[in-house]
């Protein structure tokens, strides 16, 4: 089974200020490549969803990645994650596989860990998503594994219906959820699901690539 990574990049960033957050310098390296570069072995296609006018700094942040990349542009921007999702997994889809897996993921959580990622890969079979729920609260959506077509589908059905909540397409799905037992059972490091907002955290976060 082909296994697809999928990073979603089209967000304004507005706590950051007027640069881009997904190519912003963390440590010397753009985040969104510090996002791909910790896939890079779990997965074997990327796909990576942006706004137009990200496009080309987004590409030369990924010059050279080992996995061959796909960009999904937002047709219509800042319509906010649940678009961002639909249209990455649109992407997944213009490979020629709909019943793809892909791990969705937030350009702006660069501690990603790629043994977890593994895992909810491994989750799915049987399945259309498998999505991680910390303290038994918060559902991370854009830190979960999706068969492509099915998501897309709910997602795209509950834009249309006017449902912005980001679990509303997960109602429409199959779906398992990873609770706070099974996390501390496979040593899920919370770090994992850490997204970086402002300069502060950014500058905070340096530290452990330095």
């Amino acid at each position: 089974m082909t296994r697809y990574a999928a990073i979603v990049a089209g967000g304004r960033s507005t706590r950051f200020g007027d640069r881009d957050k997904a190519v912003a310098d963390l440590a010397g390296v753009p985040m969104v490549r510090r996002v791909a570069d910790r896939l890079s072995d779990i997965a074997d296609r990327l796909v990576v969803n942006c706004r137009p006018d990200q496009r080309e700094a987004i590409g030369a942040a990924l010059d050279g990645y080992p996995l061959p990349v796909r960009y999904a542009e937002d047709p219509t921007p800042d319509q906010g994650p649940m678009a961002g999702i639909r249209t990455a997994l649109r992407g997944v889809e213009g490979w020629g596989d709909a019943d793809a897996a892909a791990f969705v993921v937030a350009c702006d959580m660069p501690f990603v860990d790629p043994r977890f990622v593994a895992a909810l890969f491994d989750r799915l079979d049987g399945h259309d998503a498998v999505v991680p729920r910390v303290n038994d609260e918060w559902f991370q959506t854009t830190h979960a594994v999706y068969r492509a077509g099915p998501m897309a589908e709910a997602c795209e059905a509950a834009l249309e219906r006017g449902d912005r909540k980001i679990v509303a397409p997960l109602l429409d799905l199959d779906h398992v959820v990873v609770g706070a037992d099974e996390l501390t059972a496979l040593g899920v490091d919370d770090r994992t699901f850490e997204n970086l907002n402002t300069r502060e955290e950014f500058e905070a976060a340096a530290e452990a690539f330095e």
